[in-house]
Order: structure tokens, then C-alpha cells, then sequence
């Protein structure tokens, strides 16, 4: 199998999420009173809406609502308890007010909403792009590029390194957050998660927590991180796969050290891609993408960055998004959500813990 032919991939067309359909159940939104409150509240508005979902995504629910003669994307968190400072569409709007007029990926916001009682959680307003996301397959409108796999996954370095080099202050986001001990803190802050959400017991867990808390590097600087760089949080036009039209999912973006960045988006391309089986990105299937560590040097050297340490980098990347799984997997646990896909993260979640110490050797 490769990435282009995953057997029962679609192709997407959409605006960040996934598969554009119907509302899943449970998940539908009154679409009278947010047209409404869309109309009052967005210019260009008229009509009434047509309304579906990009159904691909795990975390935020997000949709399209289309008016005669424009669309906008609508986004709110998930249903059931939520992890503290997750899913935050008010921060979302503010780094995507900040980044848009500056970084070309970043969608525009164009209205807010912290009143629950238009579709029963705040949501985000945005502008809405056309293009295509790679899932478990390259979409046919990027399929038939050469080395598509090798275009796509340096498109993600340069976009990811681009958004680094932007200063902070100048984009009005110096306070977004506390970048000093950064990487001390998301140790420690993923590991609270990990008791909050977690329903066995993993003991490779805290033996990489302790080897991640005791290696930490020095920074490699304070940059806006988007916090979860991967090929599907982005869009691609149709045939250019070398540069990344739009990059998604801003609600846990923060400031801190880019090496923690860098990790995370290392961690979807492992060289052993069997943990995925399939499931939460294009880099789950096999493929001829870069190495990791091709990867991490054409980021540095776009980013104008020092050698780092990118095992420590890449550990923490594959232990901080098993704990994002673990999260998602004890909210279907607790009947949050009934969407079927969530119940098969939970034993992908111990197989990315043993990667994870496995890349600290």
C-alpha cells in the first residue's frame, strides 16, 4: 500500500477537517439561529444556509455553512468535558487576527461568538478555502504530482519554519504566552493530562516523562508555536504540492521554544509508521516521504537555526500526541462522542509511548 491508493481513502475537498458531509449524529447545529446570528454578524451574508461538516477531524467540530453567494467555515469545541486551556475559539481568533495580515497560511477570522446560546458552545467565524487535505491518501488532485510524498512533507518544514521566524510582538501576540521553561512545563503540564485522562496503566509513560523532563535543551528561541504541525492541519491548491495554502487547528497556539514544534511534526513522519495503522494523518501510510532527519534539516536551515536535538525533539512529539489520543479516547470512553473511529485510538496510545522512549535510545 502507498499513499496514494489507502485502501477506502477518499479524496477530501474542504476546509481543514476532513470529509465534507452531513452532520454526524449528536452533532448538528440549529441552522436557522446561526444563520441568523451569521447574517447579523458577518457582511456579505444572504440567504439561508446550506450546512455540513468536515467530519475527518477528532477534536474541534467544524462546519461549512453556505449562503448564496458566499461560504464560511463555523467552529466550536467538542461536546462532553473538556481538558483546560483546549479548545479555546476565542484564542484561536486572537492568533489567527494576529498571524493572517503576516503568514499566508493562516486563515483570516472573521467574527466570534462567546454566547452559547446561538449553537450551545462559543464559536469562530472564518474565512473559508478551497483546496485539498491529504488523509490516509494523496487527494487526485495532488496524486499524479512526482515525489509527492517528498513535496508535501518539505512544504510542511518551510510553512512550519516560516511561522517561527515571525516575532511575537510584532504580531501582537507577546502575550500569548510564558516562554521561559517552556519545555520544562510541557512536560510537566502533558503529564497531568496523562493522569486526568488515562484508564490503564502504561509504565513506559513515566520512564520517558522522566528522561524528557531531565534532557530538556536550551531553547532554541520564542517563537508562535501552532502545536500540532501535520500534514492534515493543512490545505494544498490542486497540483502544488510545495507549498502549504492554508494550515489549521490555532486553538492551543502558544509561545515558546520551536524545537518543541518541530517535534511534534517529526513525530507523524516515523521512520516505522505501524503505530498509525492507518489512522489520524497521510504519513500513517507508507510512502517515499523524507527521513526524519531530512526533514528537521530543512527546517533548521530555513529557519536559520543551530543543530538542535532532535531525538529529544521527536520523543517528545510522539509521548505528547499519545497523550492528545489518550484524551480523545477517554472522551468516547466516557460517551462524549459516539463517533465510532475514536474507540480504535486507544491501543495505538501504548504503542506511541514505547516510539517515544525508543527515540531517546
Amino acid at each position: 500500500m502507498n499513499g496514494r491508493d489507502a485502501a477506502g481513502a477518499r479524496p477530501c475537498d474542504d476546509g481543514g477537517a476532513g470529509d465534507l458531509g452531513p452532520p454526524r449524529a449528536g452533532e448538528t447545529l440549529d441552522v436557522e439561529r446561526l444563520g441568523a446570528w451569521l447574517r447579523a454578524n458577518v457582511a456579505g451574508l444572504e440567504g439561508a444556509p446550506s450546512l455540513r461538516q468536515f467530519r475527518g477531524g477528532y477534536a474541534n467540530l467544524t462546519y461549512e455553512l453556505r449562503f448564496a453567494e458566499r461560504a464560511v467555515v463555523v467552529r466550536r469545541p467538542p461536546h462532553g468535558p473538556l481538558p483546560r486551556g483546549a479548545h479555546d475559539m476565542a484564542r484561536e481568533r486572537a492568533v489567527l487576527a494576529g498571524l493572517s495580515p503576516r503568514y499566508r497560511p493562516a486563515p483570516a477570522p472573521l467574527a466570534y461568538c462567546d454566547d452559547p446560546g446561538v449553537i450551545g458552545a462559543a464559536f469562530l467565524v472564518m474565512e473559508r478555502r478551497e483546496g485539498v487535505v491529504v488523509r490516509r491518501a494523496f487527494p487526485p488532485e495532488l496524486a499524479d504530482c512526482a515525489a509527492v510524498e517528498r513535496r508535501t512533507a518539505f512544504a510542511l518544514m518551510d510553512a512550519l519554519a516560516d511561522l517561527h521566524a515571525i516575532d511575537p510582538v510584532e504580531v501582537g501576540l507577546g502575550g500569548l504566552g510564558r516562554p521561559d521553561g517552556f519545555a520544562a512545563r510541557q512536560v510537566a503540564g502533558w503529564a497531568r493530562r496523562w493522569e486526568t485522562a488515562r484508564d490503564r496503566d502504561v509504565p513506559a509513560f513515566d520512564r520517558v516523562a522522566a528522561r524528557l523532563a531531565a534532557g530538556a535543551p536550551a531553547p532554541l528561541g520564542v517563537s508562535v508555536l501552532h502545536n500540532d504541525p501535520k500534514l492534515d492541519n493543512c490545505m494544498f491548491a490542486p497540483g502544488a504540492p510545495d507549498r502549504v495554502r492554508s494550515m489549521f487547528d490555532w486553538d492551543m497556539a502558544t509561545l515558546g521554544d520551536p524545537l518543541v514544534d518541530l517535534g511534534v511534526a517529526l513525530g507523524y513522519f516515523a521512520a516505522d509508521r505501524g503505530a498509525w495503522g492507518g489512522m489520524f494523518s497521510a504519513t500513517t501510510v507508507s510512502g517515499d516521504y523524507p527521513s526524519q532527519e531530512e526533514l528537521a534539516d530543512r527546517y533548521l536551515a530555513r529557519a536559520g537555526l543551530p543543530v538542535a536535538d532532535v531525538a529529544w525533539a521527536t520523543a517528545f512529539g510522539l509521548w505528547k500526541t499519545a497523550v492528545v489520543l489518550q484524551q480523545i479516547y477517554a472522551r468516547w470512553l466516557a460517551g462524549a462522542t459516539s463517533d465510532a473511529r475514536f474507540e480504535g485510538l486507544g491501543p495505538r496510545v501504548p504503542e506511541l509511548i514505547e516510539k517515544a522512549e525508543a527515540a531517546l535510545g
